[in-house]
């Protein structure tokens, strides 16, 4: 099988078949990110495609969901996706459905009628890198898109019945921003039916264009207390019945729970964990974290 770089998923994605419909990304402009710098876009062709969907049982045996490879495998056209959806129930039939990581850009080219029938033929979940309901954030770290195009395109996957995941990358604004990035990031998904809210931490990692902005003095990065602000105002300000997690490497604490059954103790958690925690010491876990990346 082709993988032009290594396997990147969520943490939850371990037991899936992986497969590369892109190569890169196509945005590849995000500020803080640090992955696929080094790889021009590419979308895979069908004989690609059909020819790694037939190696998949040697590599991963009878998985019943695949992980779309590429920063964004959903960039890949509609006749494509749908065409790779036949193919592995084909030649995989145990495979039920059909994920991967996707940017909002990744559907404006896909209508409500063709993304009732990608979920139709068991595409599900996406992961989708919203990041922030926050134009200035958005235009802080290089997003390349605006919180009412996010909302135009997370309203017409929420009406087509695609099943779908989205984030929310805490500490994004900076130093003495994170209540009004809370609150609009939760502002924009209210009213839509999210199977998961993901949450991760801003690390800025030495080498990213964010790191040199910082290092510039045209950043200021937020403390680790202030992110735990911020996330208590995000959790507080959402109103979605969904799945919270935050259990990626980037966060200070991991949790898994469902709102709003349990959003007044993961209230609770998050604030004794604020009170609890020292600055100095959760500086020294991004750090080690940063090294990581």
């Amino acid at each position: 099988m082709k993988f032009a770089s290594g396997i990147n998923r969520p943490p939850y994605e371990t037991a899936d078949g992986y497969l590369q419909t892109t190569q890169g990304c196509s945005h590849n402009h995000c500020l803080f990110c640090t992955y696929f710098k080094d790889q021009k876009f590419r979308k895979s062709s069908l004989e690609e495609i059909e020819a790694d969907i037939k190696e998949i049982p040697q590599y991963f045996g009878a998985p019943k969901r695949i992980f779309l490879q590429g920063a964004d495998g959903f960039a890949a056209d509609y006749d494509v996706l749908m065409k790779t959806a036949e193919l592995l129930h084909r030649y995989v039939p145990s495979v039920e459905t059909i994920g991967g990581y996707a940017r909002i850009d990744n559907f404006y080219d896909k209508t409500e009628e063709q993304l009732r029938n990608m979920a139709a033929v068991g595409y599900a979940a996406p992961y989708i890198g919203v990041e922030s309901g926050d134009d200035a954030v958005l235009k802080r770290i290089g997003k390349g898109y605006s919180a009412t195009q996010a909302r135009e395109v997370l309203e017409k996957i929420d009406a087509s019945g695609l099943t779908f995941i989205v984030n929310f990358l805490n500490g994004a604004g900076g130093h003495n921003y994170g209540v009004r990035n809370a609150q609009l990031t939760a502002a924009l998904y209210d009213g839509l039916h999210p199977v998961m809210i993901n949450a991760s931490m801003l690390t800025i990692v030495p080498g990213t264009p964010l790191h040199r902005a910082l290092s510039k003095g045209l950043y200021a990065e937020a403390t680790e207390i202030e992110k735990l602000e911020e996330m208590y105002e995000f959790v507080r300000c959402l109103t979605n019945d969904t799945i919270f997690m935050n259990e990626h490497a980037s966060n200070l604490f991991h949790v898994k729970c469902a709102l709003p059954t349990a959003k007044e103790k993961l209230l609770a958690y998050i604030k004794k964990f604020m009170e609890s925690s020292d600055e100095k010491e959760l500086r020294q876990y991004r750090e080690m974290i940063a090294c990581a990346f």
